[in-house]
């Protein structure tokens, strides 16, 4: 087994997850706001990574995190259970569809999730990437729909997707009376062009903003932008 990554305060094994930690679960764990949120939902957990971010920096969440690969729940629901902030964190081995049939009643402060993002794709050689990886229009149509009827009055969504999954989600939000409220943009260096969109959704309509993320000055040497977000969180830093 390999050795767990280590963050500053916790640790996450990525055994048996297809999807491990990568750079867009991090920012996203970082970058999210909320106001003092309660209550969170992390869609998608994987490993837990994103999940554990959060209860690190929101003291007072009670977090539940949904992952539908049993073999990845697992791991995360250990991870968990390593966590100092363990007694605030709840997995459930289930998709997304049955844990809000199963909870109707729940509303969320935020809700969050690096989604699978190859819309009508190939199909990944491993059959556990492909389940992580891949979706149609249809899964994000129903994640949206499950989104803004979750959501409290005041709750915010954010995802990370790539430009043209983001394009149909934006979409498919409006749809759902869900107000787009901010874009960042991410770029591996200033001068290339964005290859991800964090975005921010609401019930309330406020102005949109927009602004970007940079990752490196140059090759192999992160922005100070990239250290200050994460500085928290990894032990590089």
């Amino acid at each position: 087994m390999a050795d767990p990554f280590r963050f500053k305060q916790f640790s996450v094994d990525q055994s048996g997850c297809a999807m491990k930690i990568n750079t867009d679960g991090v920012l996203l764990g970082a970058l999210a706001q909320s106001e003092n949120p309660q209550h969170i939902l992390d869609i998608g957990t994987g490993t837990g990574v994103i999940a554990l971010m959060l209860a690190q920096r929101f003291t007072d969440a009670q977090i539940d995190a949904v992952e539908i690969d049993a073999i990845a729940a697992e791991t995360a629901g250990n991870n968990f259970k390593n966590a100092p902030f363990r007694d605030r964190l709840n997995v459930f081995p289930i998709g997304f569809e049955s844990f809000f049939e199963e909870h109707a009643e729940n509303k969320y402060d935020l809700i969050i999730s690096n989604p699978p993002f190859h819309i009508n794709s190939l199909e990944s050689p491993k059959a556990k990437k492909t389940l992580a990886k891949h979706a149609d229009g249809d899964f994000f149509e129903v994640l949206i729909k499950y989104i803004a009827e979750h959501l409290t009055e005041n709750g915010l969504c954010w995802l990370v997707l790539p430009l043209e999954t983001s394009a149909l989600v934006k979409t498919l939000a409006d749809q759902h009376l869900l107000y787009l409220q901010k874009i960042i943009s991410v770029h591996s260096f200033e001068e290339s062009a964005p290859h991800r969109e964090i975005i921010r959704f609401g019930l309330q309509n406020v102005e949109i903003t927009a602004g970007q993320f940079i990752i490196y000055d140059e090759p192999k040497v992160y922005s100070k932008i990239y250290e200050g977000t994460l500085k928290d969180f990894f032990t590089i830093f």
